[in-house]
């Protein structure tokens, strides 16, 4: 993939890497790439800045770790290993999904994709697909809810089957994507006959799950550690020497998680807890509350070509100088209108336009701003803008 500071490729683990391999990506990273790497929102790791001479030569050496990436469509599961508390084994559940898949060799459009939520410690419930399974706790034997085109809120239930069924009950709804042409989604599929459709199939409760920040109980004493890369990006070097230190706790393996978080494991507990204090020496995120966690941004310029600011230079800036205190995502520092980093509405999003930045206010980074500031004056008007409401309350 083009973009500003180079081609951009994107892996999508399929399952924990062994840290000496994850060491090695890194080292690829900076060799061949610019030495910037991210952790999506879906989990997925992201190499910048390598040119189409590189290219070949970071493919390459990627090929020589000992690293499991999916193939073909992306089947997207729970990413905590070894979770006593997961009602199935979603990982094993995924891998045979992606064999039967690829064996098929449908056409499908390139952003089809399926999630398999076990039910664990974390869940998936952000991430939009195509095709939904979670698992259940329905009697005796879990079930898997299938459903279609969303996240776990918004996705159609269309009906609740068997484990060992999954494989078969996701090839006919890839096929149906697929005979409906190489660009179909899994939305057009609901705009005509599902034969599984299941009038008992209710949209399943929205059950709170751990945030994947912080300790996660493996057993027998085991911990996996979730980190997480501030506005998802982080340079190899410092995801290297974590690495390095992780090893030297006991770590093995590194796995990529949804919501731009690294997990590590197994540790100890105080290891884990030493892991975590050089973590937060090297500039990762390791508290749930830390004001980078409210804002997400896109790369923005220079390194995307559409970007108009500096999206995460600018995220940098408010994090440190304005108050977020709360919950969730509070602003959203969108490069250009496109708003790649988050397509929702945010209370307050900013984005690069010709005129500068732009404020929205409740909206998306589509909408029409209110008001523009200049990247140098834009802090100024925030704390502007966040004083309101204290002096409201003392007036």
């Amino acid at each position: 993939m083009e973009t500003g500071d180079g081609l951009l490729v994107r892996l999508v683990p399929a399952g924990p890497m062994p840290l000496a391999a994850f060491l090695g990506l890194c080292e690829a990273a900076r060799a061949q790439g610019n030495g910037t790497m991210e952790i999506s929102a879906r989990g997925s790791l992201q190499i910048r800045g390598l040119t189409p001479l590189s290219a070949p030569l970071f493919a390459a050496a990627v090929a020589a770790l000992d690293i499991d990436i999916c193939e073909g469509v992306p089947v997207i599961s729970n990413p905590l290993p070894e979770d006593r508390s997961a009602l199935i084994d979603a990982n094993s559940l995924a891998a045979a999904l992606r064999r039967a898949i690829n064996e098929v060799g449908l056409s499908l459009a390139p952003k089809v994709s399926v999630v398999v939520d076990g039910g664990g410690r974390l869940d998936l419930d952000a991430l939009t697909a195509d095709i939904r399974l979670r698992a259940l706790a329905t009697g005796e034997e879990p079930k898997l809810q299938v459903a279609l085109a969303g996240d776990a809120r918004s996705a159609t239930p269309i009906a609740l089957i068997a484990p060992h069924d999954a494989a078969e009950v996701v090839l006919v709804l890839l096929a149906l994507i697929a005979a409906r042409g190489p660009e179909a989604r899994a939305a057009d599929v609901l705009r005509g006959t599902i034969p599984l459709r299941s009038a008992a199939s209710a949209l399943a409760p929205q059950v709170p799950r751990a945030d994947p920040l912080g300790q996660h109980a493996l057993g027998d004493g085991a911990f996996a550690l979730g980190l997480g890369l501030a506005f998802g990006q982080a340079q190899s070097d410092a995801l290297a020497e974590l690495a390095r230190i992780a090893t030297s706790h006991g770590a093995c393996w590194a796995r990529p998680a949804p919501g731009r978080v690294l997990l590590l494991g197994p540790l100890s507990a105080a290891n884990a807890t030493a892991t975590k204090q050089a973590a937060a020496g090297l500039g990762f995120v390791t508290e749930v509350h830390d004001p980078r966690r409210r804002i997400v941004a896109c790369p923005g310029a220079p390194a995307c070509a559409s970007g108009l600011i500096a999206a995460r230079a600018l995220a940098a800036e408010i994090a440190r100088h304005v108050p977020l205190p709360g919950d969730g995502i509070a602003i959203h520092v969108s490069g250009c209108t496109k708003g790649c980093a988050h397509h929702q509405a945010a209370s307050l999003t900013i984005v690069g336009t010709e005129r500068g930045c732009g404020l929205i206010h409740h909206g998306s980074a589509q909408a029409t701003p209110s008001a523009y500031a200049g990247p140098a004056d834009l802090l100024a008007e925030l704390e502007r803008l966040t004083a309101k409401p204290r002096e409201a309350v003392h007036a």
